[in-house]
């Protein structure tokens, strides 16, 4: 049987006990439905294989090929990691666009006993609804920017206002990435796998609420955000953290530990920064980072690169500001700012 999904939602609605993805791997790792495993039926060479034999010599060499390679590996998952699955065990199975791939696998499923469905138009179908929550649709919800200088501790006092009964959504979170040329975290996912990570962050959000995001460009590292909460970010209310150049040095040094422990990496980063400053000042802030003084570096990054930027970017915009100070930004001074946030925010909506 194939279901057909309407909605986000409608996934989860279901209640099957696994998402299985039949693509290749090269597929499922550029994006995939959520909480899906892999169980390729074919990997990436047999499907480039039966690819080109369909081009050059027929469709049914094909797809006798296709069925052999695609029972010889069902039948490996089946002695492997479904090999303990109990009889009640209800999948759903899926490939690109629904067809031969997801069908096989579920024809052989069926066989042993399982109740399994299938998805009408496979990922396809899924992307298709992706798209249209973030690129059809107006962003649901009424939105408040958290903004503030870099180094101002944004994304952990983000993460500290569902505590204080706010929803957000952290879009650096779901790219992996802290926002700027230095804040590479490690990989990031695909564009389509941060598309799929949104918009079901997005669809468990009350539309009748405010929702807060942090700050940040078009752009999350490599991530680029849809027009639609673009557009919803650059209308909404802002609330601000200022605190002092010399506090957010301090808090950037303990935050971008990372960063600080790979000198040559650090080194590399600054090197990007040489067509936008003088010779001399790149080659200070190098020579700041090869002797450890994290903290001066920071200062100095944040007066001739960051703030300036920040400023510039601030007086085009043409929306209400509301300033939060804070005399620093060590741990014990978190919890407070949180608080003067989240009342902040109530008060703007």
């Amino acid at each position: 049987m194939a279901i057909t999904l309407t909605s986000l939602t409608d996934l989860a609605a279901h209640g099957f006990d696994d998402i299985i993805d039949a693509r290749a791997p090269l597929e499922y790792a550029e994006d995939h439905l959520p909480g899906a495993i892999s169980l390729p039926v074919l990997d990436d060479a047999e499907r480039a294989e039966v690819g080109t034999i369909y081009k050059q010599v027929n469709p049914f060499s094909a797809r006798k090929i296709g069925a052999a390679l695609v029972a010889a590996n069902v039948a490996r998952h089946l002695q492997g990691p479904l090999a303990d699955k109990p009889g009640s065990w209800r999948p759903l199975v899926y490939c690109w666009r629904g067809g031969q791939r997801s069908g096989s696998f579920a024809l052989i499923l069926q066989q042993v006993g399982w109740r399994v469905e299938t998805i009408v138009g496979g990922y396809k179908a899924w992307r298709g609804l992706v798209v249209k929550s973030l690129y059809d649709t107006p962003f649901p919800c009424p939105v408040v920017v958290l903004d503030g200088n870099t180094g101002s501790a944004k994304t952990e006092v983000l993460n500290l206002l569902p505590a204080r009964g706010l929803q957000v959504l952290d879009l650096e979170g779901l790219a992996n990435h802290r926002g700027s040329l230095f804040g590479a975290m490690g990989p990031q996912p695909s564009q389509k796998a941060f598309d799929c990570a949104l918009a079901m962050a997005i669809s468990r959000l009350d539309p009748t609420r405010p929702v807060v995001i942090e700050a940040e460009s078009s752009k999350v590292g490599d991530c680029r955000l849809p027009p639609e909460i673009w557009k919803a970010m650059q209308r909404a209310p802002r609330v601000a953290i200022a605190t002092s150049v010399a506090a957010r040095a301090e808090y950037l040094t303990r935050a971008y530990a990372d960063m600080v422990a790979d000198g040559a990496r650090l080194v590399g980063v600054i090197e990007r920064l040489r067509p936008a400053h003088p010779a001399e000042r790149i080659a200070d802030w190098q020579a700041m980072a090869g002797a450890g003084a994290f903290t001066t570096l920071a200062e100095g990054l944040m007066q001739h690169h960051y703030d300036p930027r920040y400023e510039k970017h601030r007086a085009r915009m043409q929306v209400a500001f509301t300033e939060i100070a804070t005399p620093g930004l060590q741990p014990v001074d978190l919890a407070a700012l949180a608080d003067q946030v989240a009342g902040a925010v109530r008060a703007v909506i």
